[in-house]
């Protein structure tokens, strides 16, 4: 587990300094597209700069207004409080996390803070529900364990990046199409190049930041529910939720490509056939529910 937290916390740097690189040629590419001249490099580093501090420090706040979360409140959410509170002596955890709720009828839950001590942990009002009480325990057992194994930083920094990178790329290609940009010759060779790698960046960083988060996702959900059942104990506990919320025919409303990864069930739902159950394949944001429920099982 230390081991893990210290890659978490390596990764992160690194995936940071790699959003300032891409964000930084993405914009220099765009503000010498429209002519700005040699002010664009000093636009490039600010922009991306800032954008990385405030994807860093207000990481938690933009996911959850996202995804339209409300403050859990002990008159409504006695349960989720109680489970929580039992939970801390276990886990280890330096400070509770806070708790959030999402007013949407698919069961699913998720982490997110840039550390333990800024921590927040956010249900939706259909897991409360569906679920009894050993059950939530192991989710919110599961979320507790991304909390302490630090993989909350590394995905909430990762899909915030990701969902600013393709905010930019698509801003680029509307100015394109209604011809907001204009041809520029430059008597730079640098700047040439330079220009050249923020429009290959700016093309290809979404799909990059895509196989970023899928990657990111499916390897550390094995620990999370491995560290889960060091908490409770209780094994069956998790596999019974893992195995209603992944049979609930629900759509997340508040669902969207940035944070499905953050889920700790894929909150997108598709169709299959009768019998056949659903696999991983390079674009699943999660392993699949009958891969972690057979991994629970061994621990037995």
């Amino acid at each position: 587990m230390f081991e893990s937290i210290k890659k978490n916390k390596i990764e992160s740097g690194i995936i940071v300094s790699i959003f300032i690189i891409v964000i930084t040629l993405i914009v220099y590419y765009i503000c010498n597209a429209l002519d700005l001249g040699p002010i664009s490099i000093v636009i490039a580093l600010i922009f991306s700069i800032a954008s990385a501090w405030g994807s860093y420090y207000y990481s938690d706040k933009i996911v959850l207004s996202v995804n339209k979360a409300r403050p859990a409140t002990k008159e409504e959410d006695q349960k989720l409080v109680n489970i929580l509170d039992s939970l801390m002596v276990a886990s280890g955890l330096p400070s509770k996390p806070r708790l959030y709720v999402v007013d949407d009828p698919q069961p699913n839950a998720f982490a997110t803070g840039r550390n333990p001590q800024n921590a927040v942990i956010c249900v939706t009002t259909g897991l409360l529900e569906k679920l009894d009480y050993y059950e939530l325990e192991g989710v919110i057992a599961h979320e507790m364990s991304h909390i302490k194994n630090y993989d909350i930083r590394l995905s909430c920094i990762v899909s915030v990046m990701v969902g600013f990178i393709v905010m930019i790329a698509d801003l680029f290609s509307r100015m394109l199409f209604w011809g907001g940009l204009r041809d520029r010759d430059s008597d730079s060779r640098a700047n040439g190049i330079l220009m050249l790698i923020g429009l290959i960046f700016l093309i290809l960083s979404p799909i990059f930041g895509s196989l970023m988060q899928l990657a990111l996702s499916r390897k550390r959900e094995f620990l999370a529910d491995a560290t889960a059942v060091e908490f409770t104990r209780n094994p069956d506990g998790l596999i019974s939720a893992l195995q209603k919320l992944e049979n609930d025919p629900n759509q997340l409303k508040s669902a969207n490509s940035a944070t499905a990864n953050m889920y700790i069930v894929n909150p997108f739902r598709k169709d299959t056939k009768e019998g056949k159950k659903r696999t991983t394949s390079i674009w699943s944001t999660h392993p699949s529910t009958a891969d972690r429920i057979e991994a629970l099982r061994n621990l037995k």
